[in-house]
């Protein structure tokens, strides 16, 4: 049907629309300024205020143009309006609420203000300690309000007579030593922090059923655990836990207590603040009487430190006496460790009522008057039963003593001589000296650093190792170093102190440390000679399979803090360091994380070659690992670190050096084909670079150059696994090679990437979901079309080798009956057969001769390009069949109409069969115009209008046809 295509010459010139617009200084959405001028001549920049008086000031000639929303809010965006509006409305209730939060900030503003630093914020180091010390032992818990039995024996009944409720919390106060005590043995330490919840949830269930008495048996109870020390290395943790319940028990109390002070009642005039504040006066007594009537010190001293506050609702209230009679009180508690938490406690309560610090620094002389108790015969022996050694029992009283020595040093240097002084003159004074090192400021340890260095030096204590005091020191200098002038000396004295140590453990764990304050502070030279000695010491014995930890951590710190990462990478003993991970799954992970940091912290680009090497070292050792069991994200990951480091190795103009680069990259990284894919990219970059050098006119050196490039690229994409990537390098490098008049090159690889079609899957699986690759292999062609039409033909080959084998492929591959690809594809190649018809065509690859030159619109080769278009119709016509019988009748139409817009713009309408094709495809759209867009109709007539416009005058015998083919799709 379609046998007598002709191609018409292009008569008309295409011409683009160009939308209008206007030079602008400001931003469209910019809110609008104005100008007003008073009077007097001054000026005053104002936003436009719609609704105000500005208007009346402002000159007559100004006018403002803004958005509704902004003329109906005043000028203000509209959530803030609506924020404002119902704030001005705001009920009676909300304003009541909201100036009660406003008492209640300025109440605890005092507290805020002491602990507005983390330094003392207990419930940041709350889960530090629960997460270090644990156990493994049996614990037990004595109480009688965790029994399923009689329910009535815990609850008050509800009572008619105030005096008979009143009788019964006597009678249950006279009773308090119940028989219905349960010892509950042999618990986990899962099982005793359930436990210990449930009570803290019974004494709010008590609390708010008006259970006081019961509640407060339950606190009384549980501060009694406090003096169990059954479970030495557990009881920091269980002083957490018992302290959670003290701390809730306080809330509720001292919340009472302030309701009866802040409500009020508006049914009853006659109740006044002064009696509302006397009865919250006499039930504060009430609770303190209670207190005072429990026999055992332990629970006696820990419920008052609870309620502590309460006392401001007294009006004899002293907290600094108090504090220092709490203080003087904890004196009678034997236990070395029992008091330490005590005081520890009393310090945290104190702190929210008083910043005094007077009874923090008794609290610290008395630790200090009982210190020698810590290394006693008996507290040994415990230890000893316990089978625990001195080393974890003198780390128990770290949290304690930690936030003791940091509440009295907060924000003051008052007592900080008088701590190191009595430091000093203590005898085993390791753990004094941790805690100092953890609670004084970083500023000034660092200040006083040598004197530090020589304390540390010199003490010798059992129990605390030199190691962990030269570990915290490390990590204080890490925070603030010590002054430029003092810094060398201040390492070389504190390593003749560390490079004594035997044990490896206890060396690595302080080295590591250290490492951040090395390499911020201190030249290559030193961090060379740090990594060595690290090397010598940890290679003694293998010492390094069971420190690989400490080893990465400190390598990373190294790498992250040291400015000049790849004067870091040449050094002599970087990559021995290296060599000291045996592990393979260790080693894996620190070369990621060497490349990765590398990539973030190094320069744009480098050309050392010894760098070079290192990092080739280094991804080598990753494409080794790489392996056909290896995950797809580790892979990607993998090959990502590597082809970052490929790309910022630049050794200038000197691109022989670079290509021989990327060829010996080649050989490393076999198992990564992404890293192929950097490599293509960066060879094709190389040839474009070479071309800009010598702008488009290659010597014979460079062309033997680019030709070298195209040769990389078309040996190295064959050994990439997926046949999209290879197709699109291939298409990529054939665009390159014919930028750099490698015809040849171009050829080759433009026939390789349409020989790969035939194995082209039809869908690719990508992160578990199938993709199908119709859509990217119809982009493609049309890609490769567009490259096509510039792209001479070879005299070996004959007339449009390329594009016929482009659409012998493109029938061979299994396309879905009711894709409309293959007729999408088809489309394009009448655009190139028509482009090829032209005399010259619409643009051009410099210094290369295309077809249009070649043949000089040559009749032969014009009646070959006719032949190529009835053939290409044929097959359009065949899906367009095929689409039908599929009953895509929407994609049938549209593609329809696209053949018919290109028959009206290339072929000679004066061919009957022509003509006659183009009203057939015209009236098949017609007939299926209810499954198109309501609109493209009328769009096709005004399309085929407006070329008839454009050739009326240029072209008599075309315009005639189309005339026709107008009279009839008016008509349809």
């Amino acid at each position: 049907m379609a046998s007598d295509w002709e191609c018409v010459p292009r008569s008309y010139e295409i011409t683009k629309n160009e939308l209008q617009g206007h030079q602008t200084y400001e931003h469209p959405l910019k809110l609008q300024t104005v100008m007003v001028v008073d009077s007097k001549g001054t000026r005053n920049n104002q936003r436009a205020s719609f609704g105000s008086n500005t208007s009346s000031r402002a000159s007559s000639n100004i006018s403002l143009l803004a958005e509704p929303l902004s003329m109906a809010l005043d000028g203000t965006d509209p959530l803030s309006q609506f924020v404002r509006q119902e704030q001005e409305l705001m009920d009676p209730l909300s304003q009541m609420a909201t100036e009660y939060e406003t008492f209640q900030k300025k109440t605890l503003k005092r507290e805020k203000d002491i602990l507005e630093d983390d330094a003392l914020n207990w419930s940041s180091k709350r889960l530090g300690i629960l997460n270090r010390f644990t156990t493994s032992e049996k614990l037990s818990i004595s109480t009688s309000f965790l029994s399923t039995g009689v329910a009535g024996s815990d609850t008050i009944k509800a009572q008619t007579v105030v005096a008979d409720k009143v009788k019964y919390r006597l009678e249950q106060l006279d009773n308090f030593e119940d028989s219905s005590m349960r010892h509950m043995m042999d618990l986990t330490q899962q099982e005793y922090i359930q436990r210990i919840e449930q009570l803290n949830q019974e004494l709010v269930q008590s609390w708010h059923s008006d259970q006081r008495v019961k509640a407060l048996k339950i606190v009384i109870q549980c501060s009694k655990m406090l003096a169990d020390t059954t479970v030495l290395q557990f009881y920091p943790s269980q002083f957490v836990l018992i302290t959670d319940i003290l701390d809730q028990f306080g809330k509720l109390v001292y919340d009472r207590l302030n309701g009866k002070c802040a409500k009020g009642t508006s049914e009853n005039k006659k109740v006044t603040p002064e009696i509302m504040r006397e009865s919250a006066r006499e039930t504060c007594q009430n609770w303190f009487f209670k207190i005072a009537s429990i026999r055992e010190l332990i629970p006696r001293l820990y419920v008052e430190m609870a309620i502590i506050k309460c006392y401001e609702f007294l009006a004899d209230c002293d907290y600094e006496k108090i504090l220092m009679r709490l203080t003087n009180i904890i004196r009678g508690l034997g236990d070395p460790l029992v008091a330490a938490y005590a005081r520890c406690y009393l310090v945290r309560v104190g702190l929210t009522v008083t910043p005094n610090k007077e009874y923090i620094y008794e609290n610290f002389k008395n630790f200090l008057s009982v210190y020698y108790m810590i290394f006693s015969g008996s507290i040994r022996s415990e230890i000893n039963r316990q089978r625990i050694d001195i080393n974890t029992y003198l780390s128990l009283y770290g949290p304690a003593l930690d936030f003791v020595l940091q509440a009295l040093i907060h924000k003051t240097n008052l007592y900080v001589e008088d701590i190191m002084s009595k430091c000093k003159e203590t005898k085993n004074n390791g753990p004094l000296l941790m805690s100092i090192l953890n609670a004084l400021k970083s500023e000034y340890i660092a200040a006083n650093a040598m004197e530090f260095v020589k304390i540390l030096g010199n003490t010798n204590t059992d129990g605390t190792s030199k190691g962990l005091l030269f570990r915290a020191l490390g990590k204080s200098v890490c925070r603030c170093p010590p002054l430029q002038e003092q810094r060398i000396s201040f390492l070389n004295a504190s390593f003749h102190t560390i490079n004594t140590f035997t044990d490896p453990k206890e060396y690595i764990n302080c080295v590591e440390a250290w490492a951040q304050f090395v390499a911020e502070n201190f030249s290559v030279t030193e961090v060379n000679i740090f990594l060595g000695n690290i090397n010598t010491r940890m290679s003694i014995g293998k010492a390094y399979e069971k420190h690989y930890p400490q080893l990465q951590n400190i390598l990373d710190k190294i790498m992250q803090n040291y400015k000049d990462i790849e004067l870091l990478l040449i050094q002599e003993h970087f990559l021995p360091y290296l060599d000291l991970f045996h592990k393979e799954s260790v080693k894996i992970e620190v070369c990621k994380n060497i490349l990765t940091i590398f990539k973030r912290n190094s320069r744009d680009y480098t050309s050392d070659a010894i760098v070079t090497n290192s990092l080739m070292y280094i991804g080598k050792i990753l494409n080794d690992y790489v392996t056909a069991l290896t995950v797809e994200d580790e892979r990607r990951q993998i090959a990502n670190l590597i082809s970052s480091f490929i790309r910022k190795v630049n050794f200038g103009h000197d691109f022989e050096q670079q290509l021989s680069f990327y060829v010996e990259a080649r050989g490393a990284f076999p198992n990564l084909d992404a890293v192929y894919s950097t490599l293509v990219h960066a060879v094709n970059k190389l040839a474009i670079e070479t071309r800009q050098i010598v702008k488009g006119q290659h010597t014979r050196k460079t062309a033997a150059f680019v030709k070298a490039c195209a040769a990389f690229c078309f040996i190295t994409i064959p050994s990439i696994t997926a046949i999209n990537v290879q197709m699109d390098l291939y298409l990529l490098s054939g665009q390159i090679a014919l930028l750099n008049l490698c015809l040849g090159q171009a050829d080759a690889c433009f026939e390789a990437a349409l020989l790969l079609v035939s194995e082209l899957p039809r869908s690719v699986e990508i992160e578990g979901k199938v993709k199908s690759l119709e859509t990217y292999l119809v982009s493609y062609m049309c890609n490769m079309l567009a490259t096509l039409v510039v792209v001479p033909d070879s005299p070996e080959q004959g007339v449009l080798y390329l594009f016929r084998l482009l659409l012998d492929v493109l029938n061979k591959f299994p396309f879905e009956l009711q894709s409309s690809g293959p007729t999408t594809v088809y489309l394009h190649a009448l655009d190139l057969l028509y482009v090829q018809s032209l005399d010259e065509f619409p643009y051009h690859i410099p210094n290369v001769i295309s077809n249009d030159e070649l043949y000089g619109n040559d009749p032969k080769f014009v009646n070959e390009v006719n032949i190529m278009c009835s053939q290409v119709v044929e097959y359009i016509l065949n899906n367009l069949k095929s689409l039908g019988a599929a009953q895509q009748f929407r994609t049938q139409a549209t593609l329809a109409l696209e053949l018919f817009l290109r028959i009206i713009r290339f072929a000679d309408l004066s061919k009957e069969k022509t003509f006659q094709l183009a009203i057939n495809l015209w009236l098949l759209a017609v007939k299926l115009e209810s499954h198109l867009d309501a609109k493209l109709i009328s769009r096709t007539i005004k399309s085929v209008e407006e070329t008839y416009r454009l050739i009326k005058d240029s072209n008599a015998l075309r315009a005639q046809g189309l005339a026709q083919v107008l009279i009839r799709i008016r008509n349809k």
